[in-house]
């Protein structure tokens, strides 16, 4: 570190030229001093609640999102309450070695319903030189999620926790992290501090909700799979099940993977090269005919599978063996599905996946004592309706008795609503967060079998008209993907690669890639994505900035980024079944 800045260890000031190794920062008593007291109006940090330890050689295993590590750095937490509040926020901080940080502070982002990854995601951060941090969002603890404290009882509501969960704590954990970080390396007023986010799924909504309310807080971020739009996205879980109910029929699990595999295969080859991904399934919306399946043969033998319901909780299901073949009901509700939510008056209220995402939201469970398959309702929704809407504290839906395609129109407006401020974080204006410079990489699995990937382009495409709205078409896409860019990733699942399609890659070095952009001003144009399972592994692609889709040429040796028309008009959506526009 530079040896012009000081630091406070223990009762003597030292130079950190004479103090750069961990062992003399990464104490609690240096760490207590250094907590801010109050870095925002309405809390104070607990001096007293500061612990650190120093952790050496930590092996980070390689994920979708970093490859692996080896570092040491320095473990604090403390924690802080809400002026007039009895309640106290937990924060977990990774600092690095003082010779290895690089001026950067990153805040990390959850799961499902949980605030945070429990220290899953901090290694991200550490291993480029940035202090990483997590938040509890005050809910008693890193592995306590939101639904358990959403509800006091029955009918009564936790608001102080909604807020937290929505946007509060995360904007908390960035403004308390950061003042801690800059005390702890000593950085004098004139030293750049830069913040990021990175995030998937809800830890994607979680990002969108700090560039949209607190848009100059930030200098980057990297956003996955988003759970934006809240009051959609939870209920449509439960669509597949309205369609069987509705339809009379429940498939075998093993009728809709063969429906997904012949799509795969079908559609593979759409955007120029074979190689068991399908990188165009716009393509494959205007071009493959479900009704081509039927007939095809299916097996999958008899398993015992063991299924989380939530948190620890789990059950074990055995299925017999499956043996037949498609038949035309299983291929109109795979058709139906893929279709989207309409209305029974047509009025489209939401969408669902793309042709080759899994149906994971659709799966049936085996009723021995029948000898039938029949509905499984997936808890992903279920709980939505029981806690968030009817306010009752019930992990899921016992049945969809009576639940029709309108029904789940008037569940999703309601959710709407009733969390638009706090939940939906679709406010497609960024003017704050551009304003200062900030940067986006926005990443979304094409194949994503929880997340619609329409969800990420129509916020994309609203941000595009709200910011840009006098320009055409071409010149707003390219003011917008000079500071925020899209990137759709062939083959993909939900925040990481897919196995049924694993010559497909995922970008792993996203947040460099990031620092790169805003420190150095290294643009991205195509992204890379590192394959990680498969005979392929290690291999680098390139994805194409949207709206700019790939396709390969030259006997598929060669990537381009093409823009048509017509495969851009499957992704844009009228959402009709209501009054006001769904950003």
């Amino acid at each position: 570190m530079r040896s012009k800045m000081s630091l406070l260890a223990g009762t003597a000031t030292l130079s950190l030229a004479q103090a750069a190794s961990l062992a003399d920062v990464c104490t609690s008593t240096y760490a207590s001093s250094v907590a801010p007291s109050s870095p925002l109006m309405g809390i104070t940090v607990d001096p007293s609640s500061v612990t650190a330890n120093a952790v050496y050689n930590y092996s980070s295993s390689s994920t979708a999102f970093w490859a692996a590590s080896t570092f040491d750095f320095c473990n604090v937490t403390l924690s802080y309450t809400h002026d007039g509040l009895n309640d106290t926020v937990l924060l977990e901080f990774w600092l690095p070695a003082p010779a290895d940080f690089q001026n950067r502070w990153l805040s990390t982002g959850g799961f499902g319903y949980a605030i945070n990854g429990d220290g899953a995601n901090l290694p991200g951060g550490v291993m480029y030189g940035a202090a990483s941090g997590q938040t509890d969002g005050g809910f008693g603890s890193f592995s306590t999620e939101f639904d358990d404290v959403f509800l006091l009882t029955n009918g009564t509501a936790d608001r102080q926790a909604l807020y937290m969960f929505g946007y509060q704590a995360h904007y908390e954990l960035s403004a308390v992290g950061k003042s801690f970080t800059k005390n702890f390396f000593n950085l004098t007023t004139s030293e750049k501090l830069y913040a990021y986010y990175q995030g998937c799924s809800e830890g994607g909504r979680e990002g969108w909700s700090q560039v949209q309310r607190f848009g100059e807080e930030w200098d980057g971020a990297v956003i996955g799979a988003p759970a934006i739009r809240y009051g959609q996205q939870q209920p449509n879980h439960l669509y597949p099940g309205v369609v069987e109910q509705t339809m009379g029929y429940y498939p075998p699990p093993c009728e809709l993977e063969k429906i997904n595999n012949l799509t795969i295969a079908a559609c593979d080859i759409l955007d120029g090269k074979k190689d068991g991904v399908v990188s165009r399934t716009d393509l494959c919306k205007l071009h493959f005919d479900f009704n081509s399946t039927i007939g095809a043969s299916y097996y999958c033998p008899a398993e015992t599978t063991t299924t989380v319901l939530k948190k620890r909780l789990s059950t074990s299901n055995t299925t017999p063996a499956q043996n037949g073949t498609v038949t035309k009901a299983g291929a109109a509700a795979a058709a139906k599905m893929i279709d989207g939510l309409k209305t029974l008056d047509g009025k489209r209220a939401y969408i669902w996946y793309q042709p080759s995402a899994t149906y994971d939201d659709a799966e049936t469970q085996y009723n021995s004592e029948t000898d039938s398959w029949e509905l499984d309702i997936t808890s992903l929704g279920g709980e939505w309706v029981t806690k968030w809407l009817e306010l009752v504290d019930l992990d899921n839906l016992s049945n969809l008795d009576n639940v029709t395609y309108d029904t789940m129109r008037d569940w999703m407006e309601l959710g709407w609503q009733r969390y638009e401020d706090v939940l939906q974080t679709t406010w497609p204006d960024l003017t704050p967060f551009y304003s200062n410079g900030g940067k986006i990489i926005h990443v979304h699995g094409e194949s994503d079998p929880s997340i619609p990937t329409g969800s990420s382009v129509h916020y994309h495409e609203s941000v595009r008209q709200q910011m840009y709205p006098s320009l055409s078409f071409n010149e707003s896409s390219e003011a917008l993907n000079d500071w925020n860019r899209l990137y759709l990733v062939p083959g993909a699942a939900h925040c990481t690669y897919s196995s049924d399609q694993p010559n497909g890659g995922w970008p792993q070095t996203t947040l460099l890639t990031m620092i790169d952009w805003v420190e150095n001003g290294e643009k991205p144009d195509r992204l890379n994505a590192t394959v990680q399972e498969g005979s392929n592994t290690g291999q680098q692609q390139q994805l194409c900035p949207w709206p700019h889709r790939p396709l390969f040429v030259n006997n598929g040796t060669e990537l381009t980024c093409v823009f048509d028309e017509e495969s851009y008009e499957t992704w844009v959506y009228d959402f009709d079944a209501y009054k006001l526009p769904l950003y």
